[in-house]
């Protein structure tokens, strides 16, 4: 019998704010690590709802997705776990400073990509710097690359997406 593979589907925001992105600082096993605001896509929710709700829930601010930067295949050396993770560039507005952020979520900060990289050990995984990277390079996709469709759509059509309205 076959093992069945189901990598974990996530989500990524970059935003970036005078040459520097919004990371979250959380602790991962005891360890404080460096992220992208980022999370799981939760059952019956669609991919770009997932990118506005984690980047709400772990840093505060109301993300606005307008491009996909791309996808990534990774899998985790030490758990040997795959994810597939879409990464989203976009605007924040809306902060609320008084909003409880996700648990393990220890604070935000802006910081340089070259700041980034000059700490390469406390980052979550090569996705950060890699994403952001491809966004630097200008690599850009419509968001309509990203897509849901309904099982009961008689003809397939896309579900369109709401962009600013967000129920956590």
């Amino acid at each position: 019998m076959a093992m069945r593979w189901c990598p974990d589907l996530t989500v990524a925001a970059i935003v970036v704010r005078d040459d520097r992105f919004l990371v979250v600082e959380e602790r991962i096993n005891g360890q404080l690590v460096l992220n992208q605001p980022a999370g799981h896509v939760e059952d019956g929710e669609s991919i770009i709802a997932a990118c506005i709700r984690e980047t709400l829930e772990e840093s505060a601010w109301l993300f606005t997705p307008q491009h996909l930067i791309g996808t990534y295949l990774w899998r985790t050396p030490r758990s040997g776990r795959t994810s597939l993770r879409f990464a989203f560039c976009g605007e924040v507005s809306d902060y609320d400073p008084q909003r409880r952020l996700d648990r393990g979520i220890v604070a935000t900060h802006w910081l340089t990509r070259q700041q980034l990289a000059d700490q390469t050990h406390r980052l979550r995984g090569p996705l950060v710097l890699r994403c952001i990277d491809d966004y630097l390079a200008g690599q850009r996709f419509d968001l309509s690359a990203v897509t849901a469709v309904r099982n009961e759509d008689s003809a397939v059509q896309p579900i369109p997406l709401p962009l600013r309205s967000v129920s956590v």
